[in-house]
């Protein structure tokens, strides 16, 4: 996941309408193209993307290009496929859609619907969609569903109910380009969207999680994402109601800045961090998202429930871990992050845990935190060697089955993870033990205390002190 690109030139929406397809065609360069448009039929039009962002003045270096012909697109991509390279992929057989991939850049071909051009671009989406530019010299952008004026009012607007009907996915798709775009709904299209919402559930669930992750990126994402929720997108996939709400609504790129965050962790994090907000792992795993991305919703979820369910307990009492800051009440906080010393309320193999869930993705917990947490937990997160943010254990398994006899099973498991906890909580050396005879000896003070803890009063995990290992 990653935030879009920059604009790459000005607008030139409001330009004289005699001098929009010159710059049209200047901007979009056909000669840079990884082919000769001189290969294509002499009726070939682009339609799309990329004209849409070019008018707007944020085409990409390498736009994907979408092209329409009056033929056989399928025939067409092969053809062009076997004569400059790259690979030809159908994309719907019955309609004659094809994509073409070469040398990084998609080209996607599609045979015009309808007896003429006007009708193919009637049938499309949103009318900032359905603006055209034949590829011939001198040609003007055609525009029969008003996309240009549209385009200069900064709002989305539906050709026809029906159009939206005809592939559910864009009422979706509405909801992202708004975003994308920073524009508004129409009215009228903001209802249609509303009120069929159910009509998602009919897409596969791989196209809705694509859309959703372009949504999620988007620099307003988190606006969009919570129109989604309340046009009833989202809940359709088992995704969040109105109660995440507020949170999302925090997760803008100046809430990250604020939270001490670089502009590359940002990229990544702000996204997850809203996606983790929508969906959990049962919802991405109905949108057939990867293994993968289950793992990380659900855990980044599961750990914003539980700090704020530890935090808001009447009577909680925060737990002292060495090496963190002192606790602090939490008094008064925005309804999007969790109150000031959060992570204090968590007891000391919990909080291990979560570190170890969550180490690949911290930047994007640390959004949900008090700026007072956030900054000094990350500078932490960023030093490789800081034995809380980064748990390991002093010792690996094979290490203390060699040097304390130990057989493979529990009880070895329970050793490496008191290990483990002894040294991120700063009562082990960061460093490693370099002989056996140090492990020896710990290992045989871990055992006799494994023996008194089942008879002695439940304490704190670190009773035993492990002197030894800090020569």
């Amino acid at each position: 996941m990653h935030m879009p690109p920059e604009a790459s030139s000005s607008p030139i929406v409001s330009a004289e309408a005699s001098r929009q397809g010159a710059r049209l065609s200047q901007l979009l360069a056909p000669e840079r193209w990884p082919f000769d448009p001189a290969l294509l039929p002499a009726d070939t039009v682009l339609v799309g993307g990329a004209v849409r962002d070019a008018l707007l003045g944020r085409l990409r270096q390498q736009p994907d290009l979408d092209l329409v012909v009056s033929g056989d697109a399928i025939a067409l991509a092969r053809s062009l496929a076997r004569r400059i390279g790259g690979s030809c992929v159908v994309l719907d057989a019955e309609r004659s859609m094809a994509r073409l991939v070469l040398r990084g850049w998609t080209v996607d071909l599609a045979r015009r619907i309808g007896t003429s051009l006007e009708d193919d671009l009637q049938r499309r989406d949103y009318t900032i969609n359905a603006i055209a530019l034949p590829l011939a010299a001198g040609s003007e952008p055609l525009d029969p569903t008003g996309g240009l004026a549209d385009l200069a009012a900064g709002q989305l607007r539906a050709i026809r109910e029906a159009n939206l009907l005809e592939d559910p996915l864009r009422l979706l798709r509405g909801v992202r380009l708004a975003a994308e775009l920073n524009f508004r709904l129409e009215p009228l299209t903001h209802s249609w969207i509303g009120r069929h919402h159910q009509r998602l559930a009919e897409v596969a669930g791989e196209r809705v999680l694509a859309e959703l992750e372009r949504l999620a990126a988007a620099e307003t994402g988190e606006a969009g994402l919570i129109l989604a929720i309340r046009l009833g997108l989202l809940p359709v996939w088992g995704g969040a109601g109105e109660a995440t709400c507020p949170w999302l609504a925090s997760l803008t790129p100046g809430h990250a800045l604020t939270r001490g965050l670089a502009a590359e962790e940002s990229s990544w994090a702000l996204p997850l961090a809203r996606l983790a907000t929508c969906l959990d792992g049962d919802a991405v795993r109905r949108l057939r998202g990867s293994r993968r991305l289950q793992q990380r919703c659900e855990r980044l979820g599961h750990w914003r429930l539980r700090l704020q369910t530890c935090s808001q307990a009447s009577g909680g009492s925060p737990s002292q871990s060495a090496g963190l800051p002192a606790f602090h009440p939490p008094g008064e906080r925005s309804p999007g992050s969790l109150p000031r010393g959060a992570l204090e309320y968590l007891a000391e193999a919990e909080r291990l845990a979560l570190q170890r869930q969550l180490e690949p993705d911290w930047p994007a917990l640390v959004l949900l935190l008090d700026p007072a947490d956030s900054g000094p937990l990350l500078r932490r997160w960023r030093d490789p060697a800081d034995v809380l943010l980064h748990p390991r254990s002093p010792l690996d398994g094979g290490q203390l089955q060699a040097w304390l006899s130990l057989p493979a099973g529990p009880r070895l498991g329970r050793l490496i993870e008191h290990l483990s906890q002894e040294r991120a909580f700063g009562r082990l050396p960061a460093a490693l033990p370099t002989s056996p005879a140090d492990a020896l000896v710990g290992g045989r003070r871990w055992r006799t205390w494994q023996r008194n803890r089942a008879s002695a009063p439940r304490r704190t995990d670190h009773v035993i002190n492990f002197s030894v290992l800090r020569r």
